[in-house]
């Protein structure tokens, strides 16, 4: 389920449907997704690149986000946490959860402890989220 810096999760049922799980399964666990970008349709029409149905969803716990801010406002460039829902066959996706704890232990962050406390809270729930998505 861990890939290091990322929690992946397989869920079947078509792209928005696991969408819509995703979206159900963070709002459980205080995070709303404030982005959407559908990654497939941008490169269809930017460069004319045909891509499998791929979607980045930007996922916030506003809590969370606030304490790490207050702690080093420049973490605003790490935020938010990034989730991909990509079609893998039909019916089947992967789900993607950007791990917060080790996003927060990348170089000198690790050495704040706030923001190695909301790393492990936010992971705790996307972790959660992943399991509850998992079934």
């Amino acid at each position: 389920m861990s890939q290091g810096f990322s929690i992946d999760v397989k869920v079947k049922g078509p792209m928005e449907e696991v969408i819509g799980k995703v979206t159900e399964a963070l709002a459980a666990e205080k995070f709303g997704i404030l982005t959407r970008i559908d990654v497939d349709k941008t490169l269809k029409k930017k460069i004319d690149v045909d891509f499998r149905p791929y979607v980045i969803l930007g996922a916030c716990n506003p809590g969370l986000a606030h304490q790490a801010l207050e702690a080093m406002p420049e973490i605003g460039m790490m935020l938010p946490c990034n989730v991909t829902v990509e079609e893998t066959a039909p019916g089947e996706c992967l789900v993607r959860f950007l791990d917060p704890k080790a996003m927060m232990s990348f170089q000198d962050l690790g050495r704040n402890e706030t923001l190695q406390r909301v790393g492990s809270e936010a992971a705790e729930g996307i972790g959660r989220a992943a399991k509850a998505l998992a079934g």
